[in-house]
């Protein structure tokens, strides 16, 4: 029997957050397009934080964290459902307690000086592999380490590092003698930011490193042993990309309906108009099938199974699918949807990364199909 009933707990917990999310989110949305407009951070660090402690006060700290850590040890499920509650405002928000899944991998100093303050957010971290040549192919990375007595010296670029301006460190894998390693490697060792402009929202950074030293204890993991570790962070959760899709999506449709209902031309409401039938009806069809791919991907990884292609099919499908969504949407709106005066324009923006970062359309095309083509995985239901 396939039951898709919410648990109590998973009712409660999601429950929350919607309030959350319609009390100290949504309210800010028009200072947060103000400010937008007028070329400045939506919201600051500050804001961010000072709201990230008023949900922890309510013990919502730490989604994913392992309680060991002081985290609330959710499934993946439930956090699929919360990162979809959290997609119903454009404004930026994240759960804090969180960080990096390859810094549990740190030696207990290393935990001591990144992960704990990390998760307590006294740090922030970025994940450095990207390069100019070397976006999808990581395993054509250049940035090169060196051995140099104790120490390790960095030498290359990253780029498109998100939170790479912010950061006060850095998890880079560089090309050693003995393959591709991982270093935790301090801002003030040496390493500089530049930011990059984009079309949305989304600020990130190249990395510059010219002979930056780094001490031996810095290296993460097992020299040789990186490329492994990128493999585990960029695998960690593909499916909470889409996840909150869901929730960006549930908004626009609720905004084209009210939209159809209230919009009158030629004496009758747009709502009587097949057109607009017919967008509103794939749109609601295509947010369904992408909350049954997104939790099934989801359970497959609360269920210990290998997720990997159930992740890139809602990957994939969530990415399409949200920027078709968001396309109606403004179209339904005319001229209007096209201003800054409503956020479907800087939704349209925002989804549409989704499309490229974490694995491109083309990637998880290519991943699907050899999968299948290799047979390792079937094409009936398991």
């Amino acid at each position: 029997m396939v039951d898709f009933a919410l648990s109590d707990e998973q009712r409660a917990v999601r429950d929350w957050v919607r309030t959350f999310v319609q009390r100290e989110l949504v309210p800010l949305e028009p200072e947060v397009l103000r400010r937008e407009r007028a070329g400045e951070p939506g919201i600051t660090r500050e804001e961010s934080r000072a709201l990230q402690l008023k949900a922890r006060e309510s013990g919502f700290w730490g989604i994913l964290t392992p309680e060991e850590y002081g985290g609330m040890g959710l499934g993946a499920i439930t956090a699929s459902l919360l990162e979809a509650e959290l997609g119903r405002t454009f404004v930026p928000f994240r759960f804090g307690g969180a960080a990096d899944n390859i810094l549990f991998h740190g030696n207990e100093e290393q935990k001591r000086r990144y992960l704990l303050p990390t998760i307590e957010g006294e740090r922030i971290s970025c994940f450095a592999i990207t390069e100019p040549g070397a976006g999808s192919d990581a395993r054509a990375i250049r940035t090169s380490a060196r051995r140099d007595g104790d120490d390790w010296v960095i030498n290359g670029e990253k780029t498109f590092i998100t939170q790479g301006n912010e950061a006060d460190f850095v998890m880079v894998f560089a090309v050693a003698e003995e393959g591709v390693t991982c270093f935790l490697v301090d801002r003030d060792m040496g390493w500089k930011s530049e930011p990059i402009q984009t079309m949305g929202q989304w600020g990130p950074a190249a990395l510059v490193f010219d002979d930056v030293r780094v001490p031996a204890e810095n290296v993460l993991g097992e020299v040789g042993g990186g490329f492994a570790l990128a493999l585990q962070w960029i695998g960690q959760g593909r499916y909470l990309l889409p996840s909150r899709a869901i929730g960006s999506c549930e908004r626009l449709i609720e905004m084209a309906v009210a939209q159809a209902n209230s919009r009158t031309t030629f004496g009758e409401p747009l709502a009587e108009r097949q057109a607009i039938q017919w967008m509103v009806a794939d749109s609601v069809v295509e947010l369904q099938a992408l909350r049954l791919l997104v939790l099934h991907a989801a359970w497959q990884v609360e269920a210990g199974k290998d997720s990997r292609q159930a992740q890139s099919i809602a990957k994939l499908y969530g990415g399409v699918k949200a920027n078709e969504i968001v396309d109606r949407v403004l179209q339904i709106h005319g001229g209007m949807g096209y201003t800054r005066e409503l956020p479907i324009e800087r939704w349209y923006r925002e989804l549409r990364l989704l499309r490229i970062y974490e694995g491109t359309d083309e990637i998880q095309r290519r991943t699907i199909a050899r999968n299948v083509l290799k047979g390792h995985v079937p094409v009936s239901w398991e």
